[in-house]
């Protein structure tokens, strides 16, 4: 790159942010703060604590759209008087200074992109994420323990909380079926983009012949809802089932009746929870739970309805994998929704998947 093609650059960036600036609407932005801090000051802003806190979120998350904007808003400029010096001095160790600063601005504005693509109601919310092997038995159930894993990895590189709420482990190895709450802002709006079938080919560790062996496991993505979000459940059409939690072993063992599901009986919608020792807290924690796929589902029946009147095909089955992961020929991991493709299948397994996630979300608003 040199000062000609760095200008052209800096001219498309300061197009994005001009951009952004008219879809942040900063202004408002910036009054609604105002409000919140206002409200914040008040005497009895703590008596409802649940209210108190949500109004403090609120307020924290546009406080960090509107620093990421002027943070921004300020690289570009500085970039500027640095191109304007350039020119004027015609010095080389400038010129670098210069070509690394748009590189590093470039990188900002697709962050920022990404941030800007998460604008649906419950894209900021914390997320409940599944997993559930696919016929297989210890094979699948070895792949679902490696996307786990994947995850707990990913979600601890931009660091989320993760809490598990159900585990159900493999008869051999791996898991039979996990649920885990990971807590973070935009949670949901980036994992809403592994929900589906992921596909795994590789020369298997548990066939002594070692034959290659392809698996298959589902992924389901919902948001964690608010309390104040009205999803009516009518307590006939629930089945509730209380069980022994399975655990650790030894002082971790739990030998009362407190893990709970739940079973919607109109839409044969099951959940778990066993992350408590109290049956009381498993209940609340399963009913939220229930709560959030009842909503994912109403989600994907108006989506559904959306594609049947645009006339698009949307199979939903074991054979509509999103993500193959490929070990054995040859080393790729494809996702199939984007056609996009990485090399190094042990690095996205160790967690590096904003690459497919970013992908996706710019997919979406396409």
């Amino acid at each position: 790159m040199d000062i000609t093609e760095a200008k052209q650059e800096l001219d498309k960036m300061q197009q994005r942010i001009i951009e952004f600036r008219g879809s942040l609407d900063l202004d408002h932005k910036k009054e609604q703060i105002k409000l919140f801090e206002k409200k914040m000051a008040e005497p009895n802003f703590w008596d409802d604590h649940n209210a108190a806190q949500k109004v403090i979120d609120e307020s924290n998350w546009l406080k960090s759209k509107v620093d990421q904007f002027e943070a921004l808003a300020e690289s570009f400029d500085d970039a500027e008087v640095m191109y304007e010096l350039v020119k004027e001095e015609n010095d080389q160790e400038l010129l670098q200074e210069l070509l690394d600063a748009v590189l590093a601005l470039k990188d900002k504005v697709k962050d920022f992109e990404i941030e800007m693509l998460l604008s649906e109601p419950h894209d900021k919310n914390n997320a409940i994420l599944e997993l559930h092997p696919g016929a297989g038995g210890t094979e699948s159930q070895d792949w679902a323990s490696i996307l786990l894993r994947m995850y707990q990895r990913w979600a601890e590189s931009r660091n989320f909380k993760v809490e598990t709420l159900n585990y159900l482990a493999g008869d051999e190895a791996g898991v039979k079926s996990v649920t885990l709450l990971i807590k973070g802002h935009n949670a949901y709006g980036y994992l809403k983009a592994e929900k589906g079938v992921h596909r795994l080919v590789r020369i298997s560790p548990f066939d002594s012949s070692g034959r290659r062996h392809t698996s298959f496991v589902s992924c389901d993505v919902s948001p964690e809802l608010d309390d104040d979000v009205e999803i009516e459940i009518n307590s006939d059409d629930l089945k509730i089932d209380t069980y022994r939690s399975s655990g650790a072993g030894g002082q971790h063992v739990n030998t009362s009746d407190s893990a709970v599901r739940i079973t919607h009986i109109p839409t044969n919608t099951i959940v778990t929870c066993q992350s408590e020792r109290s049956q009381i807290k498993n209940r609340e924690h399963a009913m939220k739970m229930l709560k959030s796929k009842l909503y994912q589902l109403e989600i994907e029946k108006k989506e559904q309805e959306l594609a049947e009147i645009r006339g698009e095909q949307k199979e939903i089955g074991w054979g509509s994998q999103i993500r193959s992961y490929i070990f054995h020929p040859y080393s790729m991991v494809k996702d199939h929704r984007t056609n996009l493709d990485v090399g190094n299948v042990q690095s996205v397994v160790d967690g590096n998947i904003d690459e497919f996630i970013d992908a996706y979300l710019r997919s979406q608003i396409k």
